[in-house]
């Protein structure tokens, strides 16, 4: 078998063979094929995209590329949450201890972010002391006395998909609904679980700009868990705006605690209760999502979803006394203003675009080995809909290293939108694919 036939069918639009997908994933996982070669399948690929079948040969090729987390030393049903990605997606830290403490398992296994932000694991490394190495026996004992743990992937975990991915990023190849597809199902698939709950981002800060796409793109990862044996649900979910109020590492932790402590509500709030209830029904830990609702909202109110929180982090080697006291997180030097310079209702966000001004602030990475700031960010205090007053604050920008900070200021206020006339009511969950 040749690379070189491989790319003539897919380039003529050919469906091609699990032999065929075998072949070139494990060739290049192995080095025995060039980036050049691979790159230009991918192309074809994104031209020609793949079906339903070959999505599911590429992802169960790319699980079959390192190992597959073995999750029976923790008994019971475990279910998997995952984001297609966003700004201010803080829904882990918020879902896990909701679900943990209504009676159900959540061992995840998260990565680290690249582009706006941090991911998972940064956010939680930000929490004093937090450790994200665990060993598998050490992993699950943890879910076992809590409930929930998070920790980073395992070196040899889907290894296939990091090699695509890092190609991709770099040839103009990553918003292809298959590739997307197999990249995230493989990690889901090869991370364990019994079942997988998605969160598919739509909007000016998601890969998938339209809800048409986003919904295409969950029904085509529910096919492959269904077709691989794992129930699957997926939520299409906005992203036109950040989906909470903070944006940087420390900041976003600090939401999180504080929404587990009763403190606010809003879009980040109801997303993660939404997730919770699905994994907690997917979990049969309850029949109906009416019974999961009730308990998932009385955890945050009797504080024992804040309790699972701070008991994760102490089993994790963090300081547990940050969910009482959200000073002890990192903090940053300067806290500026960003004033409204007109009045009128805000009627966009270019989400990406406040993203990066984050980035800009030094809370994101462009390499894996780029340091992260956990200290700095922006808080929002305008939501969409919302008026605003010449004058009023639209965000408190925390800052340490102000070298980018004027470019950033720009790119946050060109990202928003004032008009005369309110947007009107926005959904935050647009469907849901099972």
């Amino acid at each position: 078998m040749r690379v070189i036939d491989i790319i003539q069918k897919k380039k003529y639009g050919g469906k091609l063979s699990k032999d065929e997908i075998d072949f070139f994933i494990k060739g290049y996982a192995a080095g025995d094929i060039p980036d050049y070669q691979i790159a230009s399948l991918l192309m074809a690929i994104w031209f020609n995209g793949m079906d339903k079948e070959e999505t599911t040969e590429l992802t169960l090729s790319m699980v079959d590329s390192g190992d597959r987390i073995d999750l029976s030393l923790i008994p019971g049903i475990k279910v998997d949450k995952h984001s297609t990605g966003g700004v201010a997606d803080t829904t882990t830290l918020v879902v896990g201890p909701l679900v943990a403490a209504a009676g159900g398992l959540v061992a995840k296994m998260s990565g680290r972010g690249l582009g706006h932000t941090g991911g998972t694991l940064d956010k939680l490394e930000s929490i004093p002391g937090f450790t994200i190495a665990l060993s598998m026996e050490e992993f699950a004992d943890v879910v076992k006395k809590c409930g929930v743990s998070v920790i980073g992937q395992t070196g040899n975990l889907v290894p296939a998909d990091k090699k695509l991915y890092a190609l991709r990023d770099v040839t103009g190849t990553v918003d292809n609904l298959s590739l997307i597809a197999g990249s995230v199902m493989s990690k889901k698939i090869a991370a364990g679980s019994d079942k997988i709950v998605l969160d598919v981002k739509t909007g000016s800060g998601a890969f998938m700009k339209s809800v048409e796409d986003a919904a295409a793109l969950g029904r085509l990862m529910v096919d492959i868990g269904k077709l691989e044996g794992r129930e699957t649900h997926a939520f299409v979910t906005d992203m036109n705006q950040p989906l909470g109020n903070a944006v940087g590492n420390a900041l976003e932790v600090r939401e999180a605690i504080e929404i587990l402590q009763g403190k606010h509500a809003g879009d980040l709030k109801e997303l993660s209760i939404a997730l919770a209830v699905r994994m907690l029904v997917l979990g049969e830990v309850f029949e109906s999502r009416k019974q999961a609702d009730e308990k998932v909202r009385s955890v945050i109110e009797d504080g024992s979803a804040l309790e699972k929180f701070s008991k994760m982090i102490e089993l994790q080697g963090g300081d547990p006394k940050v969910t009482e006291d959200v000073s002890l997180l990192p903090a940053a030097g300067s806290l500026i203003e960003i004033k409204a310079e007109r009045a009128g209702y805000l009627t966009a966000m270019d989400t990406e675009s406040l993203g990066m001004g984050a980035h800009l602030l030094g809370a994101g990475r462009t390499k894996k080995s780029d340091p992260i700031d956990p200290a700095v960010g922006y808080w929002i205090r305008k939501r969409l809909g919302d008026y605003v007053e010449k004058g009023d604050v639209l965000a408190y920008f925390h800052v340490n290293d102000k070298k980018n900070l004027d470019e950033a200021v720009a790119k946050f206020k060109d990202a928003l939108t004032v008009g005369e006339k309110s947007s009107g009511n926005r959904k935050l969950i647009y469907s849901e694919i099972s």
